[in-house]
């Protein structure tokens, strides 16, 4: 009974998240199509900006469509491997946006090579785990 419980509710959040990703996609659609705007019709210089904002938020949806089919492969579980990369990948894009600021500059990238560090750790203990496997 409990098995079947648990298979249900899988089943329902897999739907749900399907549901989502759908939605995400459809959204990033409209998006595009504001990028194809501004670009093509607009043609403004002062429009560099919405372009670099929609474009930013066009990839951030795509990592978290990524991430919820990733979520539902890995049979709802996503490895801290792929999140740090999801971390970096989002520091990078605030980092293109707010590159006037030194300080804030400074500290991104601090934050950077703490998550690469990490990144290389869990490498690292990944293989100890396998040599250790093996013997």
């Amino acid at each position: 009974m409990e098995e079947k419980l648990m298979r249900l509710l899988s089943l329902i959040m897999n739907i749900f998240l399907s549901i989502l990703a759908l939605l995400i996609v459809i959204y990033m659609g409209f998006d595009l199509v504001n990028i194809v705007k501004l670009i093509f019709i607009h043609g403004d210089v002062g429009t560099i900006d919405s372009i670099a904002d929609y474009i930013l938020g066009f990839f951030m949806l795509f990592e978290f469509i990524i991430m919820t089919l990733q979520y539902i492969d890995d049979a709802h579980n996503v490895p801290i491997k792929y999140l740090v990369l999801i971390s970096i990948t989002a520091i990078l894009r605030q980092l293109l946006v707010v590159h006037n600021n030194g300080g804030q500059t400074l500290l991104l990238t601090i934050a950077i090579l703490i998550l690469t560090l990490t990144l290389y750790l869990l490498e690292l203990i990944k293989a100890k785990e396998k040599i250790r496997k093996n013997k």
